[in-house]
């Protein structure tokens, strides 16, 4: 086995473990109850848009894995959960296969097991405008990830050190592919001064990956001799990079809010604080990696019928209505909101 392959099954096993830990920025959010809702759980719709492309649910498989043995079955049973629950599904990072065509099929199998479906392809923001449309290719993606990752490839002993050039890069591939581009952080969170860059090269998708999910500081330094375990806790939380985007306030932008997210009530919490679509990607591997087809998808229609609960209680109709629905920020996520000027009072009153 190459060391590119040790790596990916490396990243799949300590993910595993570090979803185990941690405490959560939504337990942070909650909602002013509703005594009147005047809803009904049968007329809530979970429908939602984001690229343009829209979605029958707000739950997107986002991308984990592929490009080594192992990968190719977990990749098939996340495509048959999408394909089954009509989920948008996008796939690990295709460096790999953009570099090694032995491995493309671990990410085919995907497009296969979900013909019509929404996916994504990814690449990293080091990729040239020829290796993201390849990687289009190679899905027949309706959109393209690309993912930002900075302080998991300074981690990581064999990962880049140089990060120049990547705004230049994601505007050349932005303004040359015909499907929507969506920028997406690994789990570090994203400050308002990023976004704004962001829009302002014609980016109208971001996927604020935040702290709260897969901790890929510390799936790093499980792999380092020399681990440096101080930055573990390094960037946002989900909810303080939601309230974040909030702060920019741009109207023709979507956000996905990917990173912790851990059942249907968070999914309303993360929608009230702006988010069209929520990301999953450590909670489904823990499910593919340790539960049957069947219970997969028994957990994912639990997680739907808890939006729609959620939703009735709040007399909410449909997701876009939860940005009008008045939430609280306390905790450690209000103190650190405050420093960064949030104006939390507005969204406990709305």
């Amino acid at each position: 086995m190459d060391r590119r392959s040790i790596r990916k099954l490396d990243h799949i096993r300590n993910a595993l473990i570090t979803l185990e830990n941690g405490a959560n920025s939504f337990d942070d959010v909650s909602f002013v109850p509703n005594s009147l809702p005047n809803a009904a759980l049968a007329e809530t719709s979970l429908d939602t848009v984001i690229a343009s492309l829209r979605l029958s649910s707000p739950i997107m498989i986002n991308a984990m894995t592929g490009g080594a043995g192992g990968t190719t079955q977990i990749n098939q049973k996340l495509a048959i959960i999408a394909r089954e629950r009509n989920l948008a599904m996008a796939v690990g990072s295709q460096m790999a296969a953009l570099r090694d065509p032995d491995v493309t099929d671990s990410y085919l199998i995907v497009r296969r097991e979900h013909p019509q479906g929404i996916l994504f392809a990814n690449v990293g923001a080091e990729a040239t405008v020829e290796q993201a449309i390849a990687a289009v290719e190679m899905m027949q993606a309706n959109g393209l990830q690309i993912h930002l990752n900075v302080m998991q490839e300074l981690l990581m002993p064999e990962g880049d050190r140089d990060f120049r050039g990547y705004l230049e890069r994601i505007q050349a591939i932005r303004e040359s592919l015909d499907v929507p581009v969506i920028v997406k952080e690994v789990g570090f969170g994203m400050a308002k001064e990023s976004i704004e860059k962001l829009i302002e090269i014609g980016i109208r998708t971001i996927d604020v990956g935040g702290r709260g999910g897969t901790n890929f500081a510390q799936v790093e330094n499980m792999r380092n001799d020399q681990p440096n375990a101080m930055f573990e806790d390094w960037g946002f939380t989900t909810v303080e990079s939601l309230l974040e985007a909030n702060a920019v306030g741009h109207p023709g932008v979507s956000y996905i809010a990917t990173g912790g997210v851990r059942h249907g009530l968070d999914v309303v919490k993360a929608a009230s604080l702006g988010a069209s679509a929520v990301g999953m990607a450590g909670a489904m591997l823990r499910l593919v990696q340790r539960e049957s087809l069947e219970d997969c998808l028994s957990t994912v229609d639990r997680w739907h019928h808890q939006i729609r609960v959620a939703m009735t209680a709040l007399g909410m109709k449909g997701l876009a209505d939860a940005v009008c629905t008045p939430v609280m920020i306390a905790g450690k996520t209000a103190e650190r909101a405050r420093l960064r000027h949030v104006q939390l009072e507005r969204l406990a009153q709305r």
